[in-house]
C-alpha cells in the first residue's frame, strides 16, 4: 500500500464499475502504459559472448482452473512447480506475484498459507497496484523486480507467478548467479 493509505482511507473510495461494486482505486491496479523486455540465453551463449547472467531459471509451471476461479491459478501453479524442483516454500527467499486486484494475491496466499507463505516474502517493493500493471509487460516486470530485490537484499531464491487469463498462471523460479 502506498505510504499514506489507511484502512479508513481505503473505505472511502468509490467503487469503480458498479455503485455497490467492491473494486475501487485501492484494491485493484491502475490503467498504465509501460514496456519491458528481458533477455533469456544459454549458459554456453553467455559464455561464449562474455555475458554475465543477473538469474538462473530454474525451472517453470503452468497451472489452469475453471476461469471463474481464476484467482487460484497461481495458487495451483506455485506448488507444482516447488514439486517439480524439489523446494519447499521455505527455500524461496522473495515471491512476486502480480495481482490487477488485491483479491488476487490475497486469494493465493490463503490457499497456500499451509504450505508455508510468508507474507513478508511477498511483493516486498509493492506489486501491480503499487507499480502499475501495463498489459503485456507483466512477465517481464515481475522478473526485473523479482530480481533486483533478491540481489538488492543478498538473497538467492525467488518466485515470479501471474495469471494469464481465462484461469490459467505460470511460476517461474529463479536463482541469483
Amino acid at each position: 500500500p502506498r505510504k499514506d493509505s489507511s484502512l479508513e482511507s481505503l473505505a472511502k473510495l468509490k467503487p469503480a464499475f458498479k455503485a455497490d461494486g467492491k473494486v475501487t482505486a485501492g484494491n485493484a491496479s491502475s490503467m498504465n502504459d509501460g514496456a519491458a523486455a528481458v533477455v533469456i540465453a544459454s549458459r554456453a551463449y553467455a559464455e561464449k559472448n562474455k555475458l554475465k547472467p543477473l538469474a538462473r531459471v530454474v525451472s517453470y509451471a503452468q497451472a489452469a482452473v475453471e476461469p471463474k476461479y481464476l484467482f487460484a491459478a497461481p495458487a495451483q501453479a506455485i506448488p507444482k512447480l516447488l514439486k517439480r524442483i524439489g523446494w519447499t516454500m521455505k527455500d524461496v527467499d522473495l515471491i512476486e506475484i502480480n495481482e490487477a486486484f488485491a483479491a488476487q494475491v490475497l486469494a493465493d496466499g490463503y490457499a497456500l498459507a499451509d504450505q508455508g507463505w510468508d507474507w513478508n516474502k511477498v511483493n516486498v517493493n509493492g506489486g501491480a497496484i503499487a507499480l502499475g500493471h501495463p498489459l503485456g509487460a507483466s512477465g517481464a516486470r515481475l522478473l526485473t523486480t523479482l530480481i533486483y530485490a533478491l540481489k538488492d537484499r543478498g538473497l538467492k531464491r525467488g518466485i515470479a507467478s501471474l495469471c494469464l487469463g481465462g484461469g490459467e498462471a505460470v511460476a517461474m523460479a529463479i536463482e541469483i548467479e
